[in-house]
C-alpha cells in the first residue's frame, strides 16, 4: 500500500519536474530569440544611423559588429535548446506515460476500497 503511493508520488514528481524543464527551455529559448530580435534592430539602426551597411568595410560600426555577434551567439544557443527541448519533451512524454500507467492501477483499488467501507457502513446502520 504505502510503496504504491509512494511509487506514484515519485511517478508524479518526476512529471512535474521533467514539466517544469520543458517549460523554463521553452521560456529561455523565447527570451533568447526576442533578444536576437532586439539586437537585429539596434543593427538596422546603427547601419542607418553610419550610413555604412557593409559589415566587411573598413568604417562599419564596432556596435554593429558586436551586436552582430551577440545576436549570432544568441541564435546558436536558442538552436541548441531546441535540441535539448526535443529530447526534454521525449523524457516529460515519458514520465506522463509511466504516471498514467501507475494511476489508473492505483485508482481501482482506492474507489473498491471506497466502496466496501460505505457498503460496510450501510450494514452497521441497517443492524442498529
Amino acid at each position: 500500500m504505502k510503496s504504491r503511493d509512494t511509487t506514484l508520488r515519485l511517478r508524479r514528481f518526476e512529471a512535474d519536474d521533467k514539466a517544469r524543464k520543458v517549460a523554463d527551455l521553452e521560456h529561455m529559448i523565447r527570451d533568447f530569440e526576442t533578444m536576437a530580435t532586439d539586437l537585429e534592430r539596434q543593427i538596422q539602426a546603427e547601419e542607418e544611423r553610419t550610413g555604412i551597411r557593409d559589415a566587411s568595410h573598413f568604417a562599419y560600426s564596432t556596435f554593429a559588429k558586436s551586436a552582430a555577434q551577440r545576436r549570432d551567439n544568441l541564435r546558436s544557443s536558442a538552436n541548441e535548446l531546441l535540441q535539448k527541448l526535443e529530447a526534454a519533451q521525449r523524457e516529460r512524454d515519458d514520465a506522463l506515460e509511466q504516471l498514467s500507467r501507475a494511476a489508473p492501477a492505483q485508482a481501482p483499488r482506492d474507489e473498491h476500497r471506497g466502496a466496501r467501507r460505505r457498503g460496510d457502513r450501510s450494514n452497521t446502520a441497517a443492524l442498529r
